[in-house]
């Protein structure tokens, strides 16, 4: 098997230990045909994880396997529930094909999104083969160890309104309430988060998304997280409110260094975990 596979898509780089990073909204890259239904390319671009695959840049080096899709979340969000169900009840969140912002601007010209056969298609298309993808790569790695962490990266602007109220923690680990991983590695995590300048809250308004919920099985020995980073720790974000004239900020080596290091110690402790096979 290759160290890597790269589709004009779907990039998969593998590494032997027992830790997965899924990147599921670094993508930019808009599917042809759909660019004329959009309101704005910037709009649909608005809600990337900005950078956040430069920011991991590391985790290869540590020998963990990186699943990242290059499509954005526009086209389909591969950490919505396909079902429909939403992650989130009583709550604001976007579609498994999203119809606006996350600050709900519309994202289409005209009455709205895709209807059931496109939504269809798209799963199809993108949203199905990334999920064969995280789970090849799981059952690969649970040959060999006994256990194995999916840690999935996310990144989102400190305030949006319309999701939560004001300034959200620069760390936010979310375990599915504690049912998708090990207590024990939730707290190494909570610990390798501690002595430093940035704030963390674990399970607070965002508790992980689909990829956390439907492969975090402690029991059967995959322990899944996500956690997500507000921007503002690694980029010079704009307070409030942004534009198409500042963002998406730039990224800066020297600006995201203080939170990499924590993100360094993160990961470290998502391989002791596993290789002490608790």
């Amino acid at each position: 098997m290759s160290p890597s596979d790269t589709t004009p898509w779907l990039e998969v780089t593998r590494g032997g230990a027992p830790l997965v990073l899924s990147m599921p909204h670094t993508g930019t890259e808009i599917p042809a045909g759909l660019e004329r239904h959009l309101t704005s390319l910037w709009l649909a671009r608005k809600d990337t994880d900005w950078w956040i695959e430069r920011l991991y840049d590391f985790a290869p080096g540590l020998g963990a396997t990186v699943v990242r899709t290059r499509i954005s979340r526009t086209a389909i969000d591969p950490n919505r529930d396909p079902s429909g169900v939403s992650l989130y009840p009583g709550q604001a969140t976007t579609e498994l094909c999203p119809t606006t912002t996350f600050d709900g601007e519309p994202l289409y010209r005209g009455l709205g999104g895709p209807g059931p056969e496109e939504i269809a298609a798209r799963r199809t298309a993108w949203f199905d083969p990334y999920h064969r993808a995280i789970a090849a790569e799981i059952a690969r790695l649970r040959q060999r160890h006994r256990h194995v962490v999916l840690y999935d990266c996310h990144a989102i602007r400190s305030q949006i309104p319309r999701l939560f109220a004001g300034v959200l923690p620069n760390l936010n680990l979310g375990t599915h309430s504690g049912a998708s991983c090990a207590a024990q590695l939730t707290a190494r995590l909570e610990a390798a988060c501690e002595n430093s300048d940035f704030s963390r809250v674990t399970n607070g308004r965002f508790k992980g998304g689909y990829t956390t919920r439907h492969y975090g099985r402690p029991a059967d020995g995959v322990h899944a997280v996500q956690m997500e980073l507000a921007c503002r720790g690694y980029l010079r974000e704009p307070g409030g409110s942004v534009t198409d004239l500042d963002w998406p900020c730039a990224y800066d080596d020297t600006v995201a260094a203080p939170l990499r290091a924590v993100l360094q110690r993160v990961l470290a402790a998502c391989l002791e975990f596993a290789a002490e096979g608790r």
